[in-house]
């Protein structure tokens, strides 16, 4: 199985399949597909050769999530079953709006500065019902390769404590982390969150900034996104290049194209390049950013056990209700 990220919609939802896998052993790819470029594998390789030092701060730079005005409720198309696309998530109507004038901040827009905007295709990532904005949008790739990095995405590992420094929600949320309003683009317009992990590195995750990871070390520091590796370190690189078998040590292969690498593993039955366990271990950080964010308090994880300590309104947003004829037999 091949599946889009972000794989899961709560963290209970991971649990599931997990388990599922588990019992099955079948070979299930996400499609985090940085986990395939050089550029990345590059950088998780100079920072575990031990070239930055001890690693003391990440950031995940990953944008902001735009805002709408009010959008107007429609009859979906008739090309669109619209019951089956909400799938098990709550029933809402369906809203349109043709060449909506938005925010000027709305990184989605055409030519002529206007949007259409909607609670569905493409436009889904800014309602909570479907998504988690950008934290598990562009959160899903980076905050990825951030814990790869710093040796925290395997099972069972993760942030132990996540504190917001700063939101900014053009809709307000309730005490109970949600939005107040359902007629608009619901995720969280600006955030700064802090996630400190057992070993002692702080990752910040925010919508400022440039998009990409900052890796900073007692010795040195780098830069990286779909465009650019950058830092000394890497400059470096030309005079003491990394040993010649790296990425093959890596990537336990030849470097090919992030499907390829899923095909190539249900034949060889081996781990794809972005596997279960390490995409659940870096979207559980995602999910619990979220719920530090809604709820604007900080939140101690236990990712052990992956549970919540000690708030029970954070440890009801780990799940949710699947709405009848959808519901997940256990």
């Amino acid at each position: 199985m091949y599946c889009e990220k972000p794989l899961t919609l709560t963290v209970d939802e991971g649990r599931i399949i997990s388990r599922v896998a588990t019992e099955t052993g079948q070979i299930l790819q996400v499609g985090t597909q940085q986990r395939s470029d050089e550029r990345f594998l590059k950088a998780v390789a100079v920072a575990h050769s031990g070239r930055l030092g001890k690693i003391k701060k990440v950031t995940v730079g990953i944008n902001h999530n735009p805002f709408s005005k009010p959008l107007p409720v429609v009859a979906p198309p008739a090309t669109l079953n619209w019951d089956r696309w909400k799938g098990p998530t709550e029933d809402v109507p369906y809203r349109f709006m043709k060449n909506g004038k938005a925010g000027q901040e709305l990184v989605r827009t055409l030519g002529d500065g206007s949007i259409d905007a909607s609670n569905c295709h493409k436009e889904f990532r800014w309602w909570l019902q479907y998504s988690g904005g950008k934290m598990t949008d562009w959160g899903a790739h980076h905050v990825d390769i951030a814990q790869w990095i710093i040796d925290q995405c395997g099972p069972g590992q993760g942030p132990t404590t996540i504190k917001p420094l700063m939101v900014e929600a053009r809709v307000p949320f309730d005490e109970n982390g949600n939005p107040t309003l359902d007629d608009r683009y619901n995720t969280p317009h600006r955030f700064t969150v802090q996630a400190i992990f057992p070993n002692g590195v702080i990752m910040e995750i925010s919508s400022e900034g440039r998009n990409g990871i900052l890796v900073e070390g007692t010795q040195g520091r780098i830069f990286v996104n779909r465009g650019t590796i950058a830092g000394k370190p890497i400059e470096d690189l030309t005079e003491n290049p990394l040993p010649a078998d790296w990425l093959q040590k890596m990537y336990g292969g030849p470097l090919v194209e992030h499907v390829n690498n899923f095909c190539d593993c249900v034949v060889s039955r081996q781990k794809p390049a972005s596997d279960l366990w390490t995409h659940i271990a870096s979207i559980n950080t995602c999910h619990l950013s979220n719920i530090a964010i809604r709820l604007n308090r900080e939140i101690q994880w236990d990712p052990s056990t992956q549970s919540i300590q000690g708030d029970p309104k954070a440890t009801a947003m780990l799940a949710r209700d699947f709405r009848k004829g959808y519901e997940i037999e256990l």
